[in-house]
């Protein structure tokens, strides 16, 4: 059930019977020369829909932007604030459970939301509003995604840019894969992430120079394909397991000094 296409009375009814809401996120950010700036938001979308319609549960609309400012030298990127960000997140994660909405799971496709939506969820536990977890699609299932791919990479690699073949296959430039993987970063133990412990870089530009990383001509949508239906399986075997728990069991443990009484 998709929420922005529902009436009201319609939406009533999935309260009543319902307390479980899917909210898409993502960003709108550079993903190199072969793939859309909408790439990670679509992904979100995709996956929350498809589990949403397997399951039955509410999906809301998608949040398109995210925290993006480490892409922020490549045209085009958006990106919000951190507190902007959490503080969004949390202020509608709220406006769902006024209607009645107690467990979320958050669709994530950007790893710059990631600790950003971890947060938001920890407010949301210790105040024993709701209880709100973050879900990446590729750690859901990173031995297939080491299987499939040899050099893999975390952004615009070719595990996204499989993925964007199965869900929008006219928006990868094909042409422009051998520039992307040839002017990227392939392998990352290249990379100079660290120094004596320390981490040496804040933006993708950093360390690339078209703003990607892994080898993208290793990507095809049959290998789209297969990580889709793979982490929509997890995806939907974690929001039924979810609305499963009883609620009390997901609130905090009381304090040390009352469980001793």
């Amino acid at each position: 059930m998709y929420l922005a296409d529902e009436t009201w009375p319609d939406l009533g009814a999935y309260f009543d019977e319902e307390s479980l809401a899917i909210v898409p996120l993502g960003s709108t950010e550079q993903h190199g020369p072969h793939l859309p700036e909408g790439t990670d938001h679509m992904i979100a979308e995709a996956l929350a829909h498809e589990a949403a319609e397997r399951t039955g549960y509410l999906c809301t609309p998608t949040i398109n932007v995210g925290v993006s400012p480490h892409h922020r030298q490549f045209h085009g990127t958006m990106w919000v604030d951190a507190p902007v960000f959490r503080d969004y997140v949390e202020s509608f994660s709220r406006n769902l459970t006024y209607h009645g909405i107690d467990r979320i799971v958050y669709v994530n496709a950007h790893g710059g939301n990631v600790e950003h939506l971890q947060e938001v969820g920890r407010r949301l536990h210790e105040t024993e509003t709701a209880y709100a977890i973050e879900w990446m699609w590729d750690e859901s299932i990173p031995d297939l995604v080491d299987d499939l791919f040899t050099q893999n990479g975390p952004h615009g690699g070719p595990k996204e840019t499989a993925m964007i073949m199965h869900i929008a296959r006219d928006l990868v430039h094909d042409d422009r894969l051998e520039d992307a993987r040839d002017g990227g970063l392939v392998d990352m133990e290249d990379g100079d992430y660290r120094i004596h412990g320390a981490r040496t870089f804040y933006d993708a530009a950093d360390n690339t120079d078209n703003g990607v990383l892994g080898d993208q001509t290793d990507a095809t949508p049959e290998k789209g394909t297969e990580l889709f239906e793979a982490a929509s399986d997890q995806l939907v075997k974690l929001c039924d397991w979810l609305d499963d728990q009883p609620f009390e069991d997901l609130m905090p443990e009381p304090h040390v000094h009352e469980r001793e009484r």
